[in-house]
């Protein structure tokens, strides 16, 4: 007997997207339809303005669909308020981004524990945390860092911590490599997958990078506003 498959953490269900543009209708995604399950690494593929960010915000329910419905955890995002879509973003949702989005006037230890100070304030055991995470990606030594002291792969490094600090259900990487050189964006990768998947997390991580595709578990594609999945490559 077999067991049942992990629940789907990330549903889309006939989800189309469109924008007015000078006067004209532009749909930038077409009726997709995905799910994505507990603990799965999918790297989302597709050229520079295919629709890949805009998947993203409707993930993680910054944009509303035209069409069709985004579910997290079971949840309807298009049903919730702004405020409830704010709450389920900070306390279920970890983000990393290309251009980091450190805040300059913390310091790294202030800036992994901000997930904290948004839900009201920051307990012994999630500043241990914290300091668990910075350990974890390798700058237990520069806790008290401005980020303008730090390399971009430091930086990036610390926003890693962050997106996991709070416990989130999923992650969302928006071209997490994008700003980095190759050997450090690999570097950046490989510790996006150990610690996510250490954690059992899932992690939904968007590019147009194909060197990044021998760390999926699934490889989907935009093109032309329609979501293919892709034969994934062999994992080491």
């Amino acid at each position: 007997m077999t067991g049942s498959a992990p629940p789907a953490v990330l549903r889309f269900a006939g989800v189309s997207k469109s924008y007015r543009e000078a006067g004209r209708e532009h749909r930038v995604l077409d009726g997709v339809d995905a799910e994505i399950r507990a603990g799965e690494l999918v790297v989302l593929l597709g050229r520079s303005g295919s629709g890949k960010s805009t998947l993203l915000h409707l993930a993680a329910g910054i944009d509303r669909p035209s069409v069709g419905e985004v579910y997290l955890e079971g949840r309807p995002l298009g049903r919730l308020s702004e405020d409830e879509r704010t709450r389920l973003r900070r306390d279920r949702i970890g983000f990393v981004f290309q251009f980091f989005n450190l805040v300059p006037t913390l310091d790294v230890e202030e800036n992994v524990l901000l997930p904290f100070e948004l839900r009201g304030g920051v307990r012994r055991a999630e500043r241990e945390r914290a300091v668990e995470l910075l350990a974890e990606v390798g700058l237990a030594d520069r806790r008290a860092q401005f980020p303008d002291r730090l390399s971009g792969g430091e930086q990036q490094r610390v926003a890693v911590a962050r997106a996991l600090a709070a416990d989130p259900a999923l992650v969302l990487a928006d071209e997490p490599t994008g700003n980095l050189d190759l050997e450090t964006g690999l570097e950046v990768l490989d510790l996006l997958d150990r610690l996510t998947r250490r954690a059992g997390k899932t992690l939904l991580m968007v590019t147009h990078a194909r060197e990044v595709m021998g760390i999926a578990d699934r490889l989907l594609a935009l093109d032309h506003g329609r979501l293919v999945e892709l034969p994934a490559p062999e994992r080491p």
